[in-house]
């Protein structure tokens, strides 16, 4: 090879290991690393703060009684670790409710105990009530003649039996290598945002604008508030079905009420599960008198009508006056004990930030942890905060305080241990971040990927133009066996995938508190203009 070869392929090798080497250089300081993992692995609290919310305090629905004893022991926990902590109000969330008491049986032809749980933000009965139960479909305006005077003292039936498929695949799961590198693949272009695709209507046709979506779910909203009506004004005694999900005494149910004060607590509901209604339905199908006896006993909360969110801090040195914030939220709903959503992440969180205080690593920037309430009813307690503190996202205008975020970090998807991160469309954090995991690659944490996720409390960040994320974490069986449900309970936590999470999280919060820049951002979102919203029936 000649002279001017070789000088011109060692001029091409240097422009190309240019940008290499920068994202080599991101620093990550191992021997801090090193401890955390130690602090982590070796003297763990994460199981004992899983114990106290779930054992203790669960479940922890906004607005109830053991929701505020939670946050308040958090408050507690944290003074104990040497943080600064106190509870932040937001408002108005509405009216708390509690389940006090709850039988289900059948009478006739034979005896059997149901399971089941009664839907958040219901009534009670009168007592113990006994009735036949009646099938019911409203579905359009001239349904509702067919079932007039016809179902007073009668415990209404309005879901078809289901269809219990035999299962023959794993309720619990594991990402592969594969389905890891699935998730690290860009998607296609043209979907809005990076993974999420415009809702298209159930007949193929063209998608449905943002307003004729929320057309449709006003629609659907004022029509079954006029059925639930309907059943009370006729003397309904209970409302029967079955769990969005689940079978084998696994029930998945949330509400069934409103939690706005201004509306009226709706009929005492039930979710079965669907073998005990399926039951219930062949036996009048097939004409055999059917007796169902209940005792649901609820109480209703309306003297506060705010919520709170739990704040705690290390305060920062050099650049105090900037934060890096964790967090997850504290609120679950009620059928369990709200283990794996999310008393797991507000675990995490907590034990992150106790490794932090207890190697007592100095930090430049300040930590600031946040538990939310109201996630479960719609991030209305991350949503306010963001509010209050850095931007309104109706508007655009910033506060202050939105220049001084380095950084958002949330964990809120079970019991799974942490695989990577996404990114949130954010491809300036791609080189940091993979950095940041890199020690934690034999762990079973590497992916980054570009692409969103949502149903969570980073987006109240992200919808402001600030650097909020959330960690890729393995399924496990939170889709198929925990997630809203009757079991989302502390036996199915498991503390190994714990103890990891609560090292990375630790690890990415210390990097992102004395990294010399504070993480990269995408360009400021356009205003969002307030949609109607219902209050919750989710």
């Amino acid at each position: 090879m000649s002279k001017r070869k070789i000088v011109r392929v060692l001029f091409c090798l240097t422009a190309i290991s240019v940008p290499l080497f920068l994202i080599a250089e991101e620093k990550v300081d191992l021997s801090i690393i090193s401890r955390i993992k130690s602090e982590a692995f070796e003297n763990s609290k994460v199981m004992d703060h899983m114990f106290y919310l779930t054992d203790v305090h669960g479940p922890r629905l906004t607005g109830s009684p053991n929701f505020k004893a939670a946050a308040d022991w958090v408050v507690e926990r944290m003074i104990e670790y040497g943080l600064v902590a106190h509870e932040e109000k937001w408002g108005p969330f509405g009216r708390g409710w509690a389940n006090k008491h709850f039988e289900a049986h059948l009478i006739e032809p034979q005896y059997q105990s149901l399971i089941g749980v009664p839907l958040a933000w219901t009534a009670s009965t009168d007592g113990t009530i006994t009735g036949e139960p009646i099938r019911v479909s409203i579905r359009t305006d001239a349904d509702f003649d067919k079932y007039k005077g016809k179902l007073s003292g009668k415990i209404i039936m309005s879901m078809a039996p289901k269809e219990i498929e035999f299962e023959t695949t794993p309720l619990g799961h594991r990402y592969t290598e594969e389905e890891l590198a699935d998730e690290a693949r860009a998607p296609q272009p043209g979907r809005t945002p990076f993974s999420l695709r415009a809702p298209g209507n159930a007949a193929g046709g063209p998608p449905a604008t943002p307003e004729e979506a929320r057309q449709r779910r006003e629609e659907r909203r004022k029509f079954g508030e006029k059925v639930a009506q309907f059943y009370k004004d006729e003397g309904a005694l209970v409302l029967l079905s079955y769990g969005y999900n689940g079978d084998g005494g696994t029930i998945f149910a949330s509400s069934g009420g409103s939690y706005d004060p201004k509306k009226p607590i709706a009929l005492a509901s039930v979710a079965l599960t669907p073998e005990h209604y399926n039951r219930i339905a062949r036996l009048m199908d097939h004409k055999i008198p059917v007796k169902l006896q209940f005792n649901i006993q609820n109480e209703v909360f309306e003297n506060n009508l705010d919520s709170v969110n739990v704040v705690a801090e290390i305060p920062g040195n050099r650049k105090k006056d900037e934060i890096v914030m964790l967090g997850a939220h504290l609120d679950s709903w009620h059928g369990g004990t709200g283990a794996t959503d999310n008393a797991a992440g507000s675990a995490v969180v907590m034990e992150a930030v106790r490794i932090l205080k207890s190697l007592n690593l100095p930090m430049d920037r300040t930590v600031r942890m946040a538990l939310w309430g109201g996630e479960e009813e719609g991030l209305l307690g991350s949503r306010a905060y963001v509010k209050e503190h850095f931007a309104d996202r109706e508007t655009m205008k910033l506060s202050s305080e939105h220049a001084k975020l380095a950084g958002y970090f949330n964990y809120d998807n079970g019991t799974g241990k942490i695989r990577g991160i996404y990114l949130q469309g954010n491809d300036m954090a791609r080189p940091i971040f993979e950095a940041w995991l890199a020690p934690f690659k034999d762990l079973g944490a590497a992916t980054v990927t570009i692409r969103n996720t949502g149903g969570t409390d980073h987006q109240s960040f992200d919808a402001v133009g600030l650097p909020g994320f959330q960690f890729i974490q393995d399924p496990m069986e939170y889709s198929t066996r925990t997630h809203h449900s009757n079991i989302d309970v502390y036996d199915h936590i498991q503390p190994g995938d714990l103890m990891q999470a609560s090292a990375i999280m630790a690890s990415f919060v210390y990097n992102a508190a004395m990294r010399d820049e504070m993480l990269p951002r995408k360009p400021l979102p356009k205003p969002q203009p307030a949609q109607r919203r219902p209050a919750a029936t989710e």
